[in-house]
């Protein structure tokens, strides 16, 4: 017992396992579903939500879509609900014909990622048609000698309905001498047979008029009539015979119309009228006689129409032979449309993604469907687009295909590509279609701004107007959009001490830069700080470049005099010894110019003199010499004005005044120039103070000449031991900047004035 429980739970378990594998394996199988036809629009058929397993979210996210083969599209999906609806009222018979089981495929799309679904409509026929005869009214001749059990054919009737609601029997009248049966032939049709059952007189009862009746099995059923009039013949004992029973014809779909097809033949071993044969159609349908022509006296079967492989590919066509007598015979002729390469192949877009980004990777592009309604090679097709594009075509199950992107794209070489698919069948010729798509490329911000130049060199004039627009940077984004629209500014200088956020600023929008202030030249030459471009994108990238700013110098700073100095208390003397020759160094002036260049280039000359022609200033080095030899009879004092000047423009100038004093030797008592004595009057209260004042001088003049002796002979002593003179240092004005365009002079800066006591002619040291 335990042994048979052990046994029985492992069978329970394997049928377990197989009953689960069998679902889980059923969950990816296409899904049949069923409508009855004549449904109205908008007819639910199945939440395609429910039955995929998924959400209505999820239907949407992954752009759920339902495709139908072929451009016509009878169904109607919602994304808001997932029903599957209808999009018009299906008719079974004008989607499939006389075909029992009527499916109609589609498939269920979803992307990201792709996923087709092949599912399954079944078209339910409903009774909507009644059976119809093509002849209200039938002829019969019978010959009188018929025996009973003879079979004659009718015109059968047709129901457009399949299944049990199509033509299912036939009935006759209640008469004693025939009954109806039904036959059916090998393409499914139903046709009836009148059956003698007993044998005609026609001296007794030459005609008959009988109603035949078909009935299909619909509920409730529906019915057709056709009458029957039978005439009753006298004895014709040989009925038409055929060479064949059977006439097999084979035919390309796109023969000319009015060619012969085939031609039928029967014989009579009859004479005279009963021997005489007829050719008709028998039992042909609608498009049968719409097709093809018989002729009646020859046989000949003519086309009439073109024929279509794709539509119908095989007629079966009976053909009956009469005599005269009223006998027949018949013949059926089977003919095989063959089909040849005319219909293009068809393209179907399901999806088209576009714009796409530029530094995509693999993306579906485009997703669609090919087909050709030819067959064999005919209807095999190749699909390609062109090699030099960044795209592939991959197919995908049912025909299907995805176009997607090769490699990132790169839309500042290529914003756009129009892509040619080509669809080629395979037949005999190839027969191809084509169909263009365009597809854009987005911009990503994969391109930093590039300035048009490495480094930008400005110059501006000082002494400017504030605000003053001295120039601008300009750069390109090769992206486009808020990816390539540029803002500018001012990057935080390298030199912490200089004042950048007050000499410039820039235009954000233009790159355009203004001098905020007015720049000095003699202060600040030249500056550098840095631009950056940064674009609006996301991330925003940047880019920076050098602008350097050079002023340029304005003759804005008059020529100073540094020697002789003219802001002392007392004017300072110059001596000559009358002795000297002529070009003897009385002094030099020395001056400088605050300005730069040819505005800094100073020439000096003598402006006025108390005695022309005595002194000359040297116009390059403002050297003061004598321009001839000295005599007894010029004057002891003189006094000379000089004119600095430089060579801007406009020129400035300054004037320096020299005091000069002719003496026999330096041992000479110093004598005041009549400059530094006050004019007086010449009246006697001020003689006493004139005496104190020569004393004075002479006192002066006395201690400045012991100074003078005291100064060469040290300056004798260090120059045989050192070869260098000094004398004492002091400190000029300390707003002077710039010495010829070579430096800055600093408030300590000193200069030494030495005499060489040699000869009288000794140059002059400054």
């Amino acid at each position: 017992m335990a042994a048979r429980g052990d046994s029985f739970l492992r069978q329970r378990q394997v049928l377990l396992f197989f009953v689960f594998l069998g679902g889980f394996l059923a969950g990816f199988e296409s899904r049949r579903y069923s409508v009855a036809e004549e449904k109205e629009r908008g007819f639910l058929i199945a939440n395609l939500a429910k039955d995929l397993g998924l959400t209505v979210e999820d239907l949407v996210a992954r752009g759920a879509q339902v495709v139908s083969k072929g451009n016509k599209q009878h169904f109607q999906f919602s994304h808001h609900t997932g029903d599957l609806l209808l999009m018009e009222k299906l008719d079974r018979e004008e989607l499939c014909g006389p075909t029992e089981s009527c499916i109609l495929h589609f498939q269920v799309l979803l992307q990201n990622p792709f996923q087709l679904i092949t599912q399954e409509l079944q078209v339910i026929d409903v009774n909507d048609h009644a059976p119809v005869f093509f002849e209200n009214e039938m002829e019969l001749k019978i010959p009188e000698n018929s025996p009973p059990g003879t079979v004659i054919p009718l015109e059968y009737a047709e129901d457009l309905d399949v299944g049990r609601n199509s033509l299912q029997n036939y009935t006759i009248t209640p008469n004693p001498h025939f009954h109806v049966l039904m036959r059916s032939r090998r393409d499914g049709r139903k046709y009836p047979e009148l059956v003698l059952d007993k044998a005609l007189d026609r001296e007794e009862e030459p005609e008959f008029s009988l109603t035949l009746m078909a009935l299909d099995g619909g509920s409730p059923p529906r019915s057709g009539t056709a009458q029957i009039h039978i005439l009753v013949l006298d004895i014709n004992d040989n009925a038409p015979e055929f060479a064949q029973s059977l006439y097999d014809v084979q035919i390309l779909e796109n023969i000319p119309v009015n060619s012969v097809i085939v031609t039928v033949s029967a014989s009579d071993l009859d004479i005279g009228n009963f021997g005489t044969i007829s050719y008709a159609f028998f039992h042909a349908s609608e498009e049968i006689l719409k097709t093809f022509q018989l002729n009646p006296i020859t046989g000949d079967m003519q086309l009439v129409k073109y024929l279509n492989f794709e539509a119908i590919n095989t007629y079966e066509v009976d053909i009956e032979a009469k005599d005269g007598g009223g006998l027949s015979g018949k013949c059926t002729v089977m003919i095989q449309v063959v089909d040849v390469n005319d219909n293009p192949p068809e393209l179907t877009f399901s999806s088209v993604n576009s714009p796409i980004p530029e530094n995509s990777v693999e993306t579906v592009v485009a997703i669609f469907s090919v087909s050709d309604l030819d067959s064999g090679d005919n209807g095999r097709v190749r699909c390609s687009i062109p090699n030099n594009l960044p795209f592939v075509l991959k197919p995908s199950v049912e025909n299907f295909y995805t176009l997607m992107s090769e490699g990132t794209l790169d839309r500042e070489s290529r914003a756009e590509y129009n892509i040619t698919i080509t669809v080629t069948d395979l037949g005999t010729p190839r027969l191809e279609t084509e169909h263009s798509i365009l597809i854009l490329v987005s911009d990503v911000n994969d391109n930093a701004p590039a300035f048009s130049q490495t480094s930008y060199t400005l110059s501006v004039r000082e002494n400017n107007s504030p605000a003053l627009h001295i120039g601008g940077v300009s750069a390109t984004d090769r992206d486009s959009g808020s990816n390539a629209q540029l803002t500018y500014s001012l990057l935080p200088p390298h030199d912490p001490h200089l004042p950048l956020a007050s000499l410039v600023s820039i235009n954000a929008d233009n790159g355009q830069l203004f001098a905020l202030r007015a720049l000095d030249f003699e202060a600040l030459q030249a500056f550098e700080f840095r631009v950056g471009a940064t674009d609006r994108g996301s991330p925003a990238l940047s880019s920076q470049v050098l602008v350097r700013v050079v002023v340029l110098d304005d003759n804005d700073n008059s020529p100073f005099v540094l020697y002789p100095l003219q802001n002392a208390s007392a004017p300072c003397t110059e001596l000559v010894p009358r002795a000297a020759e002529p070009g003897y160094l009385v002094t030099k002036v020395v001056a400088v110019d605050g300005d730069s260049g040819q505005n800094a280039w100073l020439s000096f000359q003598l402006l006025k003199a108390t005695e022309p022609g005595l002194f000359g200033v040297w116009a390059h080095n403002g050297e003061v010499r004598t321009a001839r030899l000295l005599s007894e009879r010029d004057a002891a004092r003189h006094r000379l004005v000089v004119l600095v000047k430089d060579n801007g423009e406009p020129p400035l100038s300054a004037s320096v005044t020299l005091h000069v004093l002719l003496v026999d030797g330096f041992s000479q008592p110093y004598l005041p120039l009549p400059e530094v004595a006050p004019e007086r009057a010449q009246a006697d209260s001020l003689t006493v103070y004139l005496v104190i004042a020569l004393a004075s001088v002479s006192s002066l003049f006395f201690f400045s000449v012991l100074v003078f002796v005291a100064v060469r002979l040290c300056r004798r002593s260090r120059a045989a031991t050192m070869g260098v003179c000094s004398v004492p240092e002091g400190h000029f004005p300390g707003h002077l900047v710039d010495v010829s365009g070579t430096g800055t002079l600093s408030q300590s800066y000193q200069y030494e004035v030495c005499l060489m006591g040699s000869s009288g002619t000794s140059d002059f040291k400054f």
